[in-house]
């Protein structure tokens, strides 16, 4: 579960199947009495229905942490941390970050660094779409050294240029005007 709209699926499934839960987290589910075989398997196929899954081995739940730490302080939090972002989530999820590191690599096939650029760049994406914050606002707010440092990763990541990704939606908005 990485949004809130997961988490909320998360929540109406274990209502279906009468279970309780102490916690309701993104990534996480601490239900408050045993599960039987059945439940487990009910839940993970009405689960599977919706495009979410189960995770049963360590190594998928830890790489799940992974990404609802990034997801969280990306998304979710009004100012990213100050320490670096290896810190931040080590500090997190009590693991070193080689570890989480060589392990995240090997599972998603991309590394945490990347992971986070393109969590970046979406929620540049968001700010730049709801129009309240210039360029170098939204910058300093998602701890880039520049704003030429952020137009660059954009540019990399969409093919677009900022600017131009906020025209994209000037041009789309006046073209349903004219429908």
């Amino acid at each position: 579960m990485v949004s809130l709209r997961c988490k909320m699926m998360v929540e109406e499934e274990l209502k279906k199947l009468g279970l309780q839960y102490v916690v309701l987290d993104l990534g996480m589910v601490d239900i408050l009495e045993d599960i039987t075989a059945l439940q487990r398997e009910q839940l993970k196929e009405n689960l599977l229905r919706s495009g979410l899954e189960l995770l049963d081995d360590k190594k998928s739940i830890l790489i799940e942490k992974i990404k609802v730490v990034i997801t969280e302080m990306i998304h979710y939090s009004d100012e990213l941390p100050k320490m670096n972002y290896s810190d931040y989530i080590c500090e997190k999820l009590k693991y070193d970050y080689t570890y989480l590191s060589n392990l995240f690599s090997e599972v998603k096939g991309m590394t945490i660094q990347q992971f986070i650029i393109l969590h970046k760049i979406e929620r540049v994406k968001e700010l730049l779409l709801y129009d309240e914050l210039n360029l170098t606002e939204i910058s300093y707010k998602l701890h880039y050294s520049s704003v030429a440092h952020l137009s660059n990763q954009f540019k990399k990541v969409t093919g677009l240029s900022p600017s131009f990704y906020r025209q994209l939606k000037a041009m789309r908005h006046s073209n349903l005007e004219e429908v």
